[in-house]
């Protein structure tokens, strides 16, 4: 099956590198052009390495070469006016917009809640609720100015779905996602407009492949790798795999996206490899 988005234009923030620029290759690979939004640069206090320039130029080639138009924006999905701004002038270039995918997000070192400090807690809800929030605002009076209704999909976690220790900011934020979608897709569904989440258990992408994460899963090793997590990775699926790729949160997206989906709303789809089961 092919063009299963052929026509659309699909916004995706985090669009740089991991799972944002594997939704941006995958919709272009189905038919869509691509909004390509990133920071592009690191984020305080996060262990995983940021995105640079450079990453999302690479993304915005890959699309090219599916013989697909792209846009690119270095924007913060904390600063809405320039997000708004960013997203107008893409769809201005584009002609519409009638996908989005908020998947910008980021990970910090975790503490019990009782004892985390202030500014870690708020910068979680900045970037990963607040930053969906302000995604979905700058970019649906598009999608309804469009009158053909569309597709919004917001990134979330397993960890919107059960607790973690000492990852409270996290799930706190990631549970706050489902909220917003729910809400989204009762407000919006008057429009067709669509709103559904996607929870991926642990990704093979640098937001777990850091070395901030080797030390927290083996402590007792005094250089580990990411062998050396693999097993306990493991122990949170059912099925035999420490961990799922981009490319299968990215058909979840894509079938989200497409009219194979036209009647799913509200609905937070996990792809956990059977993690919300344990």
């Amino acid at each position: 099956m092919t063009g299963r988005v052929a026509g659309k234009v699909a916004l995706i923030t985090g669009a740089a590198k991991g799972q944002g620029r594997s939704h941006a290759v995958r919709l272009a690979q189905e038919g869509a052009d691509i909004i390509a939004v990133d920071v592009c640069r690191h984020i305080e206090g996060t262990p995983e390495p940021g995105a640079s320039p450079a990453d999302l130029a690479e993304t915005a080639d890959l699309v090219k070469a599916l013989d697909r138009r792209v846009v690119t924006a270095e924007v913060d999905v904390r600063d809405f006016d320039a997000l708004k701004a960013a997203v107008d002038g893409a769809v201005e270039q584009l002609g519409r917009l009638d996908v989005v995918v908020a998947n910008a997000g980021i990970g910090t070192p975790g503490a019990m809640l009782d004892e985390m400090d202030e500014p870690r807690w708020q910068q979680m809800l900045d970037v990963n609720l607040s930053g969906v929030w302000k995604s979905v605002k700058a970019a649906v009076p598009h999608i309804k100015a469009g009158g053909r209704g569309g597709s919004v999909i917001l990134t979330s976690s397993v960890g919107g779905l059960k607790a973690y220790p000492h990852v409270g900011h996290y799930v706190t934020a990631k549970h706050g996602v489902v909220g917003l979608m729910r809400t989204f897709a009762v407000e919006l569904g008057q429009f067709s407009i669509r709103v559904n989440s996607v929870h991926p258990t642990h990704v093979g992408t640098d937001l777990l492949l850091n070395e901030s994460t080797y030390k927290a899963f083996r402590p007792d090793l005094d250089n580990p790798g990411p062998d050396d997590i693999k097993p306990i990775c493991q122990m949170f699926h059912m099925l035999p795999i420490p961990w799922v790729e981009s490319v299968d949160i990215s058909n979840a997206v894509l079938f989200l996206a497409s009219d194979e989906s036209r009647y799913i709303t509200g609905v937070p789809l996990p792809i956990d490899a059977g993690s919300c089961l344990k």
